[in-house]
């Protein structure tokens, strides 16, 4: 058989199909169960990603199309054999992992937040991750403190 017809993977293309991993945090995977829960979605997505990528013809195209499902598999599967999932919080005395915190910053501004798991911390839609510096220095502490952050003083109001 001539091998004139063949297509023959360059340099370039075999690059462009072994994508690094993504990186994962040094921190406890510690997660809510609506984390868990999304850990496991995005999973699920990443699978049928790559399945629908799978049945691709042109095996050059189908490797550039499953390299993003195959590292987000990759990643969403270490997430979730790492998972520690967290009790909800049983008392809103002092902030813990899984408390929403109502702070008041030094120039007026109050703001609420959700303490949750690396994964799912989104600050735009009212989450942050337990290891932020913010979460870090909130932890432990009650309504009525007031803590540092940098060169700004925030005061707990409310815990729930």
């Amino acid at each position: 058989m001539s091998t004139a017809f063949v297509k023959e993977e360059s340099a370039e293309t075999a690059a462009e199909t072994v994508l690094p991993d993504r990186p994962i945090s040094a921190h406890p995977n510690l997660v809510t169960e609506a984390g868990l829960k999304a850990l496991e979605l995005q999973l699920q997505q990443a699978r049928e990603a790559h399945g629908a990528a799978s049945a691709i013809e042109d095996v050059n195209e189908r490797r550039r199309q499953t390299a993003n499902p195959l590292r987000d598999m990759r990643y969403y599967a270490a997430r979730l054999r790492t998972a520690q999932l967290m009790p909800q919080p049983t008392s809103s005395d002092i902030v813990a992992f899984g408390s929403t915190v109502t702070f008041s910053r030094d120039d007026g501004r109050v703001q609420k937040y959700r303490i949750v798991g690396e994964d799912e911390a989104d600050p735009k839609a009212g989450t942050i991750s337990f290891a932020s510096p913010v979460a870090r220095i909130l932890m432990g502490k009650a309504v009525g403190e007031a803590v540092s952050v940098g060169d700004q003083e925030i005061e707990i109001i409310a815990i729930s």
